[in-house]
């Protein structure tokens, strides 16, 4: 969990230095494009339990 914290101030100090410097943020625009982020992960995830099952 302290993983998650960290990567959410991570990612709040980032935007605010990309505001400050007038920069797109780094970062997908929708919110389809976050989920499809989780998708790709959770796919990674599924795959690795789906090996160690059949192992």
């Amino acid at each position: 969990m302290k993983e998650v914290f960290l990567a959410l101030i991570a990612g709040i100090i980032a935007g605010i230095i990309f505001k400050f410097l007038k920069l797109p943020l780094p970062a997908p625009p929708v919110f389809s494009a976050v989920v499809g982020v989780f998708g790709v992960y959770f796919g990674g995830v599924i795959v690795d339990y789906i090996r160690t099952f059949f192992s």
